[in-house]
């Protein structure tokens, strides 16, 4: 049975993790309707609690018949999708099974304790060894030459569709999804970015 089939005929968990202001909310519900484009049943929950920009951000995404409470327990996520180096450990550690998938933006909003010299910022070396304790798989995702940094999450949108981590979405699916939340000068340029990352080689 394909992996895709297994999604409609069972479930696949999704934990997004990130920090306030870095456009968590706009990844998970790119993510929601792309899925459901897809023809997916999705549920979802988002943490709101401390959301302000420097706080942790998370969403639970179940896509699947199989899922009856929008939650992912601890060690229980298919696949964590983090938006900065510091959670994608902590989502890594705390919600990933074994042998499931990380895939992240590699970059840093330092936590206190690393501005303060309390503690060593996470490294992407640091990610990898990890990572083989728990025979994680892990995609490093970066784009060198971005030229605004709120744009990061749709790097990582372009990444799942281009290499289709979620089986069965199809760039099409993500771009009705952007074209459904966006207008104007911000889904021009969101989708250029985007056209730019599914049509690479």
């Amino acid at each position: 049975m394909s992996r895709t089939q297994t999604i409609r005929n069972n479930k696949l968990d999704l934990y997004l993790i990130g920090v306030g202001g870095q456009g968590i909310g706009m990844l998970s519900e790119i993510l929601i309707r792309a899925a459901d484009y897809a023809g997916y049943p999705v549920r979802g929950v988002d943490t709101h609690g401390l959301a302000q920009r420097g706080g942790m951000v998370v969403s639970n995404l179940r896509l699947g018949p199989k899922t009856f409470t929008p939650l992912i327990r601890e060690q229980q996520a298919d696949m964590v999708i983090a938006l900065e180096r510091n959670e994608a450990l902590r989502g890594m550690i705390t919600h990933l099974k074994r042998g499931g998938e990380l895939v992240y933006y590699d970059t840093s909003w330092q936590t206190l304790a690393a501005r303060l010299g309390q503690e060593e910022d996470i490294t992407a070396d640091r990610i990898v060894a990890e990572a083989d304790k728990l025979d994680v798989s892990v995609e490093r995702v970066f784009k060198e030459d971005l030229e605004d940094a709120r744009m990061q999450n749709m790097v990582l949108i372009g990444h799942l569709a281009d290499k289709e981590r979620i089986p069965g979405t199809k760039p099409e699916d993500y771009r009705q999804a952007i074209n459904d939340l966006m207008r104007g000068s911000m889904l021009e340029a969101n989708m250029m970015l985007f056209d730019s990352l599914v049509n690479q080689g």
